[in-house]
């Protein structure tokens, strides 16, 4: 399965609302899980076991709670089971499905015949 997970804590004090600490500390929780990973500047996506997925997803919002007084946690998950290596294959496949596109004339970029 595929998570693309976002964790924040609120009501952490600070007055330019940063939340880079908290952060780090969660991501800190993925990379060290070993699991297959990528995080971009709004979401963390992680791919394995459901047992494995939720459980770096667990530690990884518990090494956030001593930021705030709470946690906000937004969850997407994308259960294929059987399928293996997805967080790269899904990108792969959209690459070479704007590649073909880019290769295949539009019809409609024909100018009009009088």
């Amino acid at each position: 399965m595929l998570i693309a997970f976002s964790v924040a804590p609120s009501g952490t004090g600070h007055a330019d609302g940063s939340v880079h600490d908290a952060v780090a500390a969660a991501v800190r929780v993925v990379r060290d899980s070993g699991l297959p990973h990528r995080t971009t500047s709004m979401f963390t996506e992680l791919e394995g076991e459901w047992d494995e997925v939720f459980d770096v997803v667990r530690r990884a919002t518990e090494a956030v709670l001593p930021f705030g007084s709470r946690v906000s946690l937004v969850l997407k998950a994308d259960i294929r089971p059987g399928y293996r290596g997805e967080i790269d294959g899904k990108i792969e496949r959209l690459e070479t499905a704007l590649a073909d596109a880019a290769d295949t004339p539009d019809r409609n970029d024909s100018p009009p015949t009088l």
